[in-house]
């Protein structure tokens, strides 16, 4: 299941230098934001005392911001 933006390894199909450079980047940051959940997910699970911590640190944060 291909969507055409990344090589197939399977056919062996490459996007080549014609792919808008925009799309490209937009590609690869949803693939850095897509891994830096995993990693946050799996530290989080890993270290559930300094999970809550973070969450309790940012809820008082979202409540004693000013819009």
């Amino acid at each position: 299941m291909g969507t055409g933006l990344r090589p197939d390894p399977s056919t062996g199909t490459d996007p080549g230098p014609h792919t808008d450079p925009e799309t490209e980047r937009r590609r690869r940051r949803a693939q850095f934001l897509r891994d830096l959940a995993e990693a946050r997910e799996l530290r989080d699970r890993v270290q559930p005392r300094r999970a809550k911590a973070a969450r309790l640190r940012h809820a008082m944060r979202m409540r004693t911001f000013r819009w």
